[in-house]
């Protein structure tokens, strides 16, 4: 029997159990923000309690939410080795977190194998569940302007692949940026 993704994330999260064991905690109301786009990743949150949704602004004005994060989870993974984090992650419920400055978890991770196994998959994971968003948006126009949000336009000759990421075809994308075009 294949084990179900969301069950192999849940396994994989509780490999950090033990990093987050004695880190401090903080305790937030529901709609407090844990960070917003574009801040610098300082710490790493593990939820204890609670539910944080990872959500990006869409460009009209729409919110993609990328994935949410429930007791035993890690808020963001993907972003440990980033610069700056990519979305807002917003409380919403009540939510007790542990709190890890990024710096000693990529250590943490440094001295294992099998974390570090685990982060790559995780980062995996969250592109995968970024694009299950994109995908369930309606309309074209609103899959375009995710992607365009989520990883700018595509090198010389790369929309077609674009086409393929947002699940039209490519003639039905180029009508579409037809169309925008004849907007300007």
């Amino acid at each position: 029997m294949q084990a179900h993704p969301s069950d192999m994330i849940a396994i994989m999260s509780n490999a950090f159990h033990d990093a987050f064991a004695a880190a401090p905690e903080r305790t937030l109301s529901s709609g407090a923000v844990l960070f917003h786009r574009g801040d610098p990743v300082r710490y790493i949150f593990h939820v204890r309690e609670g539910r944080v949704a990872l959500r990006r602004m869409l460009t009209d004005g729409g919110a993609l939410t990328l994935h949410r994060v429930g007791p035993g989870e890690t808020v963001a993974l993907a972003s440990l080795w980033a610069e700056a984090t990519h979305c807002d992650a917003v409380c919403e419920t009540d939510t007790r977190t542990a709190v890890l400055p990024a710096a000693a978890l990529r250590d943490w991770i440094g001295t294992s194998p099998a974390a570090a196994a685990f982060a790559q998959t995780a980062h995996a994971v969250q592109a995968l569940r970024a694009r299950v968003e994109v995908l369930r948006l309606r309309r074209l126009s609103d899959r375009l302007d995710a992607y365009l949000d989520l990883h700018g336009p595509p090198e010389t000759g790369g929309w077609v692949g674009v086409a393929d990421w947002i699940g039209v075809t490519p003639p039905a994308l180029y009508r579409e940026m037809s169309r925008r075009r004849a907007l300007r």
